[in-house]
């Protein structure tokens, strides 16, 4: 592309050279299985016979190997709001299979979890390795080898990272990201932000906050703020795996349902028995990971996925770093406003512009790459348009000129910030995520005297007992991947706030994570080397006097670490399955490489 901006030509061509080992590696890995199982003729007819044994109509077109047979890989469960719709999904895309000559089959299906559930509690110590598990539940099942091309439904916040790292090491195959969409827009998020806050002062009761949560989170589909699920979508289109405008259509309507039957037609074009052959190994490049980095950035996007993209693009044999990020942040401008960085949610942003005006923008102003391979077969540029039915043909439309909302969605040219607000932080602290963008810029350096908790329990109860009024910096260690899997600290987010507005410096430290729903306190956040691996972080004290500034990007204390003693280690962790991922933690990578155990073993 002619006009793409030097900062990104400079950040792709030095991860392309970074990775030209890796990628390699797996391009070839890619190439053998191809010619190893480009299709199910080297089955044995009893494992061929197995494989069918159940698929009634479909049974005498996949025995003679002649039709395109797609994968179905299922991320359902009727608890999680965001994957409840798909319960039917399976029987629909059957029928659209038939429609072009095609046999479908679910070939298997991953655990969903919710942080939202597991927020604050137990559970959430599986959550960040439940995406190595979803990969793995992934390469099980596409394990049989029985599919020309794979479908993989997945909305939320490690599921489609899961899936995307699994799927990648069968990138021989096409893939398509189906979701199903977000619940419809409940009370405002000002309103319930408020309840929140109300509630950490003891202002009002359980049965309030609980009205208030259900009047937000009150139907099937995809929780509307824009946190690690949405931006998994955004994601999804900036890599080229959705088909065109796919991210935020509702669910439960004749459009969300043309546009999945597109999705299925399109995956039998692109298989070698089709006219258009797309292995999701050149879908997904260095350039579609920057893409996948802009978008993050231009919209605001979840800090979580700091440590998911490194973890999808190492699955690819890419490696990308937090100095990627920072560079790319500089040069990438804040273009969308979307709760908790605005007050509209995801419905509003899709109304006003949504996918189809990011992608435009940022592909007119040469921040993201149009030459890359996609699902649709027009490139990139088709993904600057939006779906509709007309006569229930389904069509696509030019993205708006004219923002729907200018307080959401804005231009390049007049953008938000001019940053695209998730910068590193470093020094004798550590490396560590700021998320600039739903911060006051006033609060992006603050310089305070620190408390040191183990856990988020100690500090809600410090917070209680009133020992937090002052200017303080909050730090919160062992809860990095080896130590605890590095559940979300979100929970923290309303005393913490509600220190702030009382007038105080506020300011959290942590090797633990924070979603896209982190909010508006300062927070260095994914702090690497962990405290488990023997990080600064193990060693600071009570009243070290720690520095966060985002202006310079640090993270430092003024205290000497040298000759301390660190932090005692914390108990192993039991109870509702957490000692059956001892070896995740064990095993697990830094924050900056994706905290991932699975990786980390394969040598990948």
């Amino acid at each position: 592309m002619s006009n793409l901006s030097p900062v990104v030509a400079r950040v792709t061509d030095r991860i392309i050279e970074r990775s030209k080992p890796s990628r390699a590696r797996y391009l070839a890995m890619v190439d053998r299985e191809a010619g190893r199982h480009s299709d199910r003729s080297f089955l044995s007819c009893s494992n061929l016979a197995h494989g069918f044994a159940a698929s009634g109509e479909d049974k005498p077109a996949i025995a003679t190997g002649k039709a395109i047979n797609v994968g179905i890989v299922t991320a359902y469960n009727d608890m999680l709001s965001a994957h409840q719709p798909y319960g039917r999904y399976p029987e629909q895309m059957k029928l659209y299979a038939r429609e072009v000559g095609a046999t479908a089959q679910v070939a298997g299906g991953v655990p969903a979890m919710c942080d939202g559930v597991t927020q604050g509690f137990d559970g959430m110590e599986l959550s960040l390795f439940s995406r190595d598990t979803i990969a793995l539940s992934t390469a099980v099942s596409l394990s049989h080898a029985m599919y020309d091309g794979m479908t993989l439904l997945g909305i939320c916040d490690k599921i489609v990272p899961g899936l995307v790292m699994g799927a990648l090491r069968f990138g021989h195959l096409p893939a398509v990201f189906i979701p199903s969409g977000p619940m419809p827009s409940g009370i405002s998020n000002k309103e319930k932000q408020k309840v929140r806050q109300l509630y950490a002062e003891g202002k009002v009761g359980r049965e309030e906050l609980l009205a208030s949560e259900s009047a937000s989170y009150h139907s099937a589909g995809t929780c509307t703020f824009y946190g690690t699920a949405n931006s998994n979508q955004m994601m999804m289109e900036m890599m080229g795996l959705h088909i065109p405008g796919a991210a935020f259509v509702p669910p439960n309507t004749p459009l969300r349902q043309a546009v999945t039957r597109a999705a299925v037609h399109r995956v039998t074009e692109m298989t070698r028995k089709g006219d258009d052959f797309r292995p999701m190994a050149h879908v997904v490049d260095e350039k579609a990971i920057v893409n996948a980095i802009v978008g993050l950035l231009a919209t605001g996007g979840s800090t979580n996925h700091a440590i998911h993209l490194p973890a999808m693009a190492r699955s690819a044999g890419i490696v990308i770093d937090w100095e990627d990020f920072d560079e790319l942040s500089g040069a990438v401008p804040l273009i969308t406003r979307v709760y908790p960085n605005g007050s509209g949610d995801v419905n509003h942003f899709h109304a006003a512009g949504g996918m189809g005006w990011v992608v435009r923008e940022l592909l007119d102003a040469g921040l993201a790459h149009e030459d890359i391979l996609t699902v649709s077969k027009d490139g990139m540029r088709a993904y600057a348009t939006e779906p509709t039915l007309n006569d229930g043909e389904l069509t696509w439309k030019p993205a708006p000129t004219v923002s729907g909302d200018d307080a959401m969605l804005s231009t390049v040219a007049k953008p938000f910030l001019p940053d695209g607000g998730m910068r590193l932080v470093s020094g004798n602290v550590g490396r560590a995520t700021f998320k600039t963008s739903a911060v006051d810029q006033g609060r992006w350096t603050i310089e305070a005297p620190c408390r040191v908790f183990e856990t988020q329990e100690a500090v809600i109860n410090a917070f209680k007992a009133g020992e937090l009024d002052r200017d303080v910096v909050v730090v919160v260690r062992h809860q990095g991947p080896r130590a605890n899997g590095m559940p979300e600290l979100h929970k923290l987010t309303p005393p913490l706030g509600v220190l702030q507005d009382r007038g105080f410096k506020v300011a959290l430290v942590t090797d633990g994570r924070m979603s896209g729903a982190s909010g508006k306190v300062p927070a260095a956040i994914h702090v690497t080397p962990e405290a488990l691996a023997d990080g600064p972080i193990a060693y600071l004290q009570d009243g070290d006097v720690v520095r966060l500034c985002a202006v310079d990007g640090t993270l430092s204390t003024t205290a000497d670490l040298s000759g301390r003693s660190p932090a005692p280690l914390p108990a192993p962790a039991e109870g509702m399955g957490r000692e059956l991922f001892a070896m995740f933690r064990m095993n697990a990578g830094g924050a900056e490489q994706g905290g991932s155990s699975m990786l980390e073993v394969a040598g990948l």
